[in-house]
């Protein structure tokens, strides 16, 4: 069976080529006799796939020496927890409400101290991102917090808020390494790696050192406190060592295909073929303010659930892949991530063209 053009917002397409390689080396790992599935993570041939991965990412995303990065566990949704435990030394802290991501990260802060919900777009189903120019960010903040990229809404920060000095804690799961970014206007900078990066089970956090301290509120779990993974250099205990193997080769792709600038790129060619058919289409359209519109996941509809649903099913006929929308939102979404190809994204006009004629 040939491959099919995978739109899944995660876990979500890897280059074929890393596939193709990983499988190569599946039973012996570059003359290891076994798979790095099998390996001992204290080996000297995992300790060097681990020590390349992270050499690479610093790399691309140019990031600063006093920058720790971490290969953890627990997905992203782990951190919605861990960042309160770790910097939440005045038990208060400022979230940015642009999705249902940044929503729970907020209520599970709650349980830790006091959270101001400084701006939010849920008035109008998360379809924009609020002005984030001048807000009352709270004196006694240990953070602010935002989700830079909405999968499910498919909205994105084109500019970062105006922390007034507080620190910016930032989920990038689904625009990681799809552009270049200066990580040093952030303070934490994570992301679970199912979405562009890696099979799911690694998330990755890049935290400035400053941040990384002993001074953790009571009760933190050992394994939920940065600075016992930091020391040990994400080997405090397993980690999850095949998945971020996966993530090295998806580092060393994306630099051969030219770095984050040539990701960026390639990124707006494929989302403006996409864009450019909604905005004249007769049948669907985009559900987010054009000056917001996510590089990654591009939500759209008919106005018809019937329609949208038989769009899908016929859809998945034609070998175009899990387009149906959030289940909190319907209608369908297309996430476009680095290893989706520009022609997969022709493939989807093209049908979509397909579709209008034979249903308008």
């Amino acid at each position: 069976m040939s491959r099919v053009y995978n739109f899944s917002a995660g876990p979500a397409v890897l280059p074929e080529e890393v596939l193709r390689e990983a499988a190569d080396e599946m039973l012996d790992y570059r003359g290891t006799g076994m798979s790095v599935m099998e390996m001992s993570h204290r080996s000297k041939a995992f300790e060097q796939i681990i020590t390349e991965a992270e050499q690479d990412i610093r790399d691309l995303m140019g990031i600063p020496d006093n920058y720790k990065v971490l290969f953890l566990q627990g997905g992203a949704s782990q951190q919605f927890a861990m960042i309160p435990m770790n910097l939440m030394k005045n038990r208060v802290a400022d979230y940015i409400i642009t999705g249902q991501w940044a929503k729970k990260a907020a209520k599970e802060a709650e349980k830790y101290g006091k959270v101001n919900r400084i701006a939010s777009s849920e008035d109008k189903t998360f379809s924009y991102i609020p002005d984030c120019s001048d807000l009352p960010v709270s004196e006694d903040a240990d953070y602010v917090y935002i989700c830079e990229n909405n999968t499910i809404y498919g909205t994105k920060f084109k500019k970062l808020p105006n922390t007034k000095g507080k620190t910016l804690v930032a989920d990038v799961s689904s625009c990681f390494l799809s552009e270049p970014v200066d990580v040093a206007k952030y303070g934490v900078i994570y992301g679970g790696v199912q979405k562009n990066i890696g099979p799911a089970g690694v998330v990755i956090v890049i935290i400035r050192e400053d941040l990384i301290t002993e001074d953790v509120l009571p009760g933190t779990p050992t394994m939920l406190t940065y600075k016992t993974h930091a020391d040990a250099k994400s080997l405090y205990n397993t980690p999850p060592a095949y998945g971020i193997y996966i993530c090295g080769k998806v580092f060393k792709w994306i630099k051969s295909m030219g770095g984050l600038e040539a990701m960026k790129e390639r990124n707006e060619k494929k989302a403006k073929v996409l864009y450019d058919f909604l905005d004249q289409s007769r049948l669907f359209k985009g559900t987010v303010v054009k000056e917001d519109r996510s590089l990654m996941n591009v939500p759209f509809i008919t106005g018809n659930a019937d329609l949208d649903a038989k769009f899908v099913k016929e859809a998945k006929e034609a070998g175009l892949e899990n387009l149906k929308g959030h289940r909190t939102v319907g209608g369908m979404r297309a996430s476009i991530y680095n290893a989706m190809p520009y022609e997969g994204v022709v493939a989807l006009v093209e049908f979509m063209k397909k579709f209008e004629e034979e249903n308008l």
